[in-house]
């Protein structure tokens, strides 16, 4: 089963350290997230982060992830899955990097296996390309800068 890989990036017009702490200040993301409706938890490498997501199709979707890398101002990564990791598994990055003039590139990537991936594949990368975007904006907005 080959694994689906979405992303989705955007330019903000905020400084790196302002993306930081409005993606890592999960109990928030009920406020601005249109994505990730909720998570909770700890962005610390080894902790873990429940999360639950709504797709433009309406259907919630909740999972636990374990925090693979935390850099602060650069980057999130974590790990979690559906069920069990051979039905569903998410490989997740936040990552930030700054482009000069208090602007940054944000980028979203998740790498997702399993045997529903698989099964579901133009399904999933549409829905889950479309959350990214909604999410990539939401996060400009929050973090003081306009999306480009």
């Amino acid at each position: 089963m080959r694994p689906v890989e979405v992303r989705a990036a955007t330019e903000i017009a905020a400084p790196a350290d302002a993306v930081w702490r409005v993606l890592t200040d999960l109990p928030m993301f009920h406020e601005w997230n249109p994505f990730i409706r909720d998570a909770r938890g700890s962005t610390d490498p080894g902790a873990t982060v429940h999360v639950r997501v709504r797709s433009s199709l309406g259907v919630p979707l909740a999972f636990s992830a374990q925090v693979l890398g935390h850099a602060p101002g650069r980057e999130l990564h974590w790990r979690g899955h559906v069920v069990a990791p051979w039905l569903a598994c998410g490989d997740h990055v936040f990552s930030i990097e700054p482009l000069g003039d208090g602007r940054v590139r944000f980028e979203q990537r998740e790498t997702f296996s399993g045997l529903l991936p698989a099964l579901a594949r133009r399904l999933l990368a549409r829905e889950a390309k479309r959350g990214f975007d909604a999410m990539n904006r939401a996060l400009a907005e929050r973090a003081g800068g306009a999306p480009r």
